[in-house]
């Protein structure tokens, strides 16, 4: 069984989101290996501060190749966990055949689903403005506080906004409705995944994650779906994060190619 794990993070956050989570898996004994996206890997404040220019040319095709080489050179397959834009690109790399086992967390919108109304009105900051596509985007910390971490407690959340939130390239959102990357559900081969969505989740919709799960169920390979109703989509960062972060482990584990062969869906 591989003891290697790659987190993938999402839009807004850079490698730092997932601090936490790194740390507890270690202590398990698991090398966890979390690549920044192309030109994220600076604090949040410098990045905030002082974005680099070549930032706002990255997009999606970009992220989930610079992934691709970091995996293809590991000396073992890993798990692969992503949170938000990182769930969607932990799709596209099980559909590459990498990993053992992949989880997707609080994913994005994925190919061929449509759209929740929450991550509508949550894209409006980046798709309202129509010349975005070539801009570096910065997440207002009302954004911040209202939407993406919104059951943060009033007295944490400027913190957790200083230490966390970095610029995104409005090119990451426009590639999924320009020319998205699209996925072979059916015809894919691919290792497990869990797909795992809040019930408060105002930026990647509940209702979103479970049309995703009914794309994916469609490939013969195990595929899960789980649902933590009281949870936003800071769910890794909020408070009772460590029973999101292990449910995510203890089910990659279990299903993990080399463990389970017995490919079903299961809801």
């Amino acid at each position: 069984m591989t003891k290697t794990i790659v987190l993938v993070h999402g839009a807004w956050l850079n490698s730092l989101s997932f601090e936490h989570v790194k740390a507890r898996y270690e202590a398990q004994g698991y090398t966890v290996i979390v690549p920044n996206w192309p030109f994220d890997d600076r604090s949040p404040a410098q990045l905030r501060a002082n974005p680099n220019p070549a930032l706002a040319k990255s997009g999606q095709r970009d992220i989930i190749a610079h992934y691709e080489k970091i995996i293809r050179a590991l000396p073992e397959q890993p798990i692969l966990i992503g949170h938000s834009a990182g769930g969607v690109f932990v799709q596209h790399l099980l559909e590459r055949g990498l990993g053992v086992a992949g989880v997707a967390v609080n994913p994005a919108p994925t190919p061929g689903v449509p759209l929740g109304p929450q991550a509508i009105i949550s894209a409006l900051p980046v798709l309202g403005d129509l010349f975005s596509r070539g801009k570096i985007k910065h997440m207002s910390p009302k954004f911040f506080r209202t939407r993406f971490a919104q059951t943060i407690p009033a007295d944490l959340v400027d913190a957790e906004y200083e230490r966390y939130v970095v610029p995104t390239a409005g090119r990451v959102y426009w590639d999924g409705i320009i020319n998205p990357i699209k996925i072979d559900f059916a015809g894919q081969t691919r290792a497990p995944l869990l797909l795992i969505g809040g019930g408060k989740d105002l930026i990647a919709d509940a209702s979103m994650t479970k049309a995703i799960f009914s794309k994916q169920k469609k490939a013969k390979a195990v595929t899960a779906l789980k649902i933590f109703e009281d949870r936003s989509h800071w769910t890794l960062g909020d408070a009772g994060w460590e029973e999101v972060a292990d449910y995510a482990l203890n089910w990659a584990v279990e299903n993990a190619i080399g463990k389970v062969v017995d490919f079903k869906s299961v809801a």
